[in-house]
Order: C-alpha cells, then sequence, then structure tokens
C-alpha cells in the first residue's frame, strides 16, 4: 500500500462508526493502490465528500501536534479530491 494512504487509514480509524467511512476501508484493505490518484479515482461522490469534510480536521490536527509528515501525506489525499 502507498505510504500516503497508510496515514489514510489510520486517520479513518477514528470515524469507523460511518456507514461510508467503512466502504473507503474496505475499498483500501481490497486492493493494493501504488499512489492516492489511483486509489481516489475509485471513489464514489459520498465517499469523496466524506472525505472532503474530515480531511482538514485531521491535516489541522497532524500540524498541530508538529507531525508534518502525516499532515502533509494526508494533504495529498486532500489535494487529489479538489
Amino acid at each position: 500500500m502507498d505510504f500516503t494512504l497508510g496515514y489514510l487509514r489510520e486517520a479513518l480509524s477514528n470515524y469507523e462508526r460511518s456507514s461510508v467511512c467503512e466502504r473507503i476501508v474496505g475499498k483500501l484493505g481490497e486492493q493494493s493502490f501504488t499512489s492516492e490518484v489511483e486509489f481516489v479515482r475509485i471513489l464514489d461522490e459520498d465517499e469523496i465528500q466524506f472525505l472532503n469534510n474530515i480531511l482538514p480536521d485531521e491535516i489541522k490536527y497532524a500540524f498541530d501536534e508538529q507531525d508534518f509528515i502525516r499532515g502533509n501525506q494526508l494533504n495529498e489525499v486532500y489535494e487529489q479530491l479538489i
């Protein structure tokens, strides 16, 4: 799995109660993606919207905690969504 998507999977663990989140995690586990671009291409509109809603907060939290690698990796996924 792409290193960036590992950070995404970790961030999604905070939202496991959501059925949309479960679908996204399922997609991460079903296939081996070589990049975040490849992953984003298979998402449906609900999944994209879900990530658009949570990633800004997750990125901000990572930077607030001075985890710049994680923040940058999550930002890479976010940039592919928009």
